[in-house]
């Protein structure tokens, strides 16, 4: 889930002394071939991915000295659009620790239900996520992935198609659990995963475009760790909490660019959990991840676009810049009248920072509480 980061932030390691093999078409030699797969024991995910190939988690020291890597796949149709693969790596340390690696790609549709759909994409957009490189589609933070289709592949019903990558790895030993790197390679790597991946799916699925996806140009970085709030998180004027509410308080800032913007708080510790996520998304394929959730009147008096201020989530759709643009907000645990100022301190300050007019009322400042 999105609000994962001050977990998941200190006990995972993105990248590691990964050597990362890159073709001309961006995608490493783990994309290599172009035919369906025919069940070759050293290719995985319809064929996408090759054993030995640059990804620590493919690679053949991976299995060695009793380790063990499998597979369950099932590929998209035209007739089920639908596909998933599970990589799993098992190996055994001379310490006497074990790792489990799980590295999992999904193939199919946006979640129907609007609710489930805002997290689902909180869950790939937020955070540390950074877009995908040369336009296309998607985002990524190193762990995670996500890639939309071009229109062809989107369902009856006009929800885009997606595929999303995670990956998960625990180091157990006789005295507990930690999580630990997947040995995906770090950001520019789960990117060619993805979008290998999402090649082959649209193949086997009937709606690949005439040319495969690919990049060349380098991914976004982000700087290392997150940041204490004193009183102001995302350093967003309007985003400000109390004294009380910022004890152990922190904030991630993720990308910040004109199709993409995003923000996550949480407190940190062992009964830590997420405070909000704010995201705003303006690349129009992204965009469309939001189409049928954005309602068809004002959020509210003094609101500009369309949306809804809900519970659960906050949505607003509006012309900026002579672009849609959809701002988002989730904040789990505070309810509607208390995320609705920071929200609109969110919304307004990312307007404003694209150069378009203000699309929530101007209010005088947040309230101090979050509600936890």
């Amino acid at each position: 889930m999105a609000g994962e980061w001050w977990r998941r932030g200190r006990s995972s390691v993105w990248g590691g002394a990964v050597a990362i093999l890159l073709v001309a078409g961006g995608l490493g030699t783990w994309a290599t071939g172009s035919r369906p797969f025919a069940g070759d024991p050293d290719r995985y995910c319809w064929g996408a991915w090759e054993t030995g190939s640059g990804p620590e988690f493919l690679a053949d020291s991976a299995v060695e000295d009793g380790g063990s890597r499998t597979a369950h796949e099932t590929a998209p149709t035209p007739e089920r659009p639908r596909g998933s693969c599970t990589v799993a790596l098992r190996t055994d340390e001379s310490s006497g620790s074990e790792t489990r690696t799980e590295v999992t790609v999904a193939y199919g549709p946006a979640p129907r239900d609007a609710a489930r759909r805002m997290e689902w994409i909180l869950r790939y957009l937020g955070d540390r996520a950074v877009p995908l490189p040369d336009g296309l589609p998607g985002a990524t933070d190193g762990s995670r992935a996500l890639l939309v289709l071009p229109k062809r592949c989107d369902t009856r019903d006009g929800r885009p198609t997606a595929v999303t990558l995670d990956s998960d790895a625990r180091r157990t030993w006789h005295g507990g659990t930690s999580r630990t790197s997947a040995g995906i390679g770090g950001a520019r790597s789960a990117a060619g995963l993805v979008v290998a991946a999402a090649n082959r799916g649209m193949q086997a699925a009937g709606c690949a475009p005439p040319r495969d996806l690919r990049f060349t140009s380098p991914v976004l970085t982000l700087p290392e760790g997150d940041e204490i709030v004193f009183t102001r998180a995302c350093r967003i004027r309007g985003m400000e909490f109390d004294d009380d509410a910022t004890q152990g308080m922190r904030y991630q800032v993720g990308a910040v660019t004109r199709d993409l913007q995003s923000c996550s708080v949480g407190t940190w510790g062992r009964d830590g959990g997420p405070v909000l996520d704010a995201l705003m998304v303006a690349q129009p394929r992204l965009n469309a991840l939001f189409d049928g959730a954005v309602g068809d009147a004002p959020p509210a008096r003094g609101w500009r676009g369309t949306g809804t201020l809900a519970d659960s989530h906050q949505i607003l759709r509006a012309d900026c810049a002579g672009r849609p643009t959809t701002f988002l907000l989730r904040a789990p645990s505070s309810g509607k009248a208390a995320a609705t100022p920071y929200f609109a301190a969110f919304a307004n300050a990312v307007a404003q920072r694209l150069g378009c007019a203000a699309v929530a009322p101007a209010t005088d400042a947040a309230p101090g509480g979050t509600g936890r």
